[in-house]
């Protein structure tokens, strides 16, 4: 019997689903990938997407005990911080966060601005951890190859993957990201579709494949063996690390990779506020010059 209720919030503007998961009986409930809405022309972040989740636990009266991460986002904002002040909750990812945190504070040359041993955060999760939800229990899986501290979320018949799988007619997260790794995807993806043919495969991002006219993040590990078009059973790892550094070559970086990876790898929460009460981020910038 299934004793968890799963309701997606989809944020159009960066392709992301957020998910509320509760516990039927005991009423607690989970968040998974919340978003901050961010405007970078007008550099403004607003909490539109955010009070949807907290307006939700409100109205079905549920109580928060977790805040849970997949990953560091590249592509949206994580609104933890602002959810924590409002419910309470707990804000968790995976331990590897660590890593991630060493190289990003490197190329954005941040020193002292950003720890770098996962203290931002309440909770720093590692393979086969569980997380109570009253009757129910979240399993944490490490699942890196999109980035070093990647964790998919186990609760009864589904399976949150972040980034490590779209939908079948979409494929899989690029690995070029710094401390990314195809061959490591490749055997994360092997470990989530080890799970039951009819578990539920619930994705972080949908960008609508071309042959689609609507948006979707739910397939189940039957259908993603049979029918993702990067990874599918018939698919060897050699034939899946090829096509994935090729395809990966082609992309364009995220345009808010810079703004959400400094913002997400402190737990959602901005840089120290500055003597002119502003906050203030870092671009990195390539520049050349013709000399005579």
């Amino acid at each position: 019997m299934k004793i968890t209720q799963v309701t997606p919030f989809f944020d159009q503007a960066t392709n992301t689903v957020s998910y509320i998961i509760s516990d039927n009986k005991s009423k607690n409930c989970a968040i998974i990938d919340s978003v901050l809405d961010y405007d970078p022309a007008a550099s403004q972040t607003s909490t539109l997407s955010a009070d949807a989740l907290i307006k939700y636990i409100k109205d079905n009266q549920l109580n928060l005990l977790w805040i849970l991460e997949t990953h560091v986002h590249a592509d949206h904002l994580s609104a933890a911080p602002y959810v924590q002040k409002n419910l309470g909750g707990k804000i968790a990812i995976g331990k590897e966060i660590t890593q991630v945190q060493s190289i990003f504070t490197g190329l954005l040359n941040l020193k002292e601005d950003c720890a770098t041993d996962g203290s931002q955060f309440d909770l720093l999760l590692t393979e086969g951890d569980e997380l109570k939800l009253g009757d129910a229990c979240i399993k944490v899986m490490h699942t890196p190859g999109h980035t070093p501290a990647c964790v998919s979320y186990h609760v009864d018949d589904a399976c949150f993957v972040g980034d490590t799988l779209f939908m079948p007619d979409y494929g899989t997260a690029r690995c070029d990201f710094p401390g990314g790794d195809a061959n490591t995807l490749y055997h994360s993806i092997q470990k989530i579709l080890s799970l039951p043919d009819d578990t539920q495969i619930f994705t972080c991002h949908d960008y609508k494949a071309d042959n689609r006219d609507h948006y979707a993040w739910q397939s189940s590990v039957s259908e993603q063996k049979q029918f993702n078009l990067h990874i599918n059973q018939s698919i060897s790892e050699a034939e899946f690390t090829q096509m994935r550094s090729t395809k990966d070559a082609t992309l364009n970086m995220p345009k808010l990779i810079w703004p959400a990876v400094q913002i997400n790898m402190r737990a959602g929460k901005l840089p120290e506020v500055e003597d002119n009460g502003a906050y203030y981020l870092k671009i990195p910038m390539s520049h050349s010059s013709n000399k005579d």
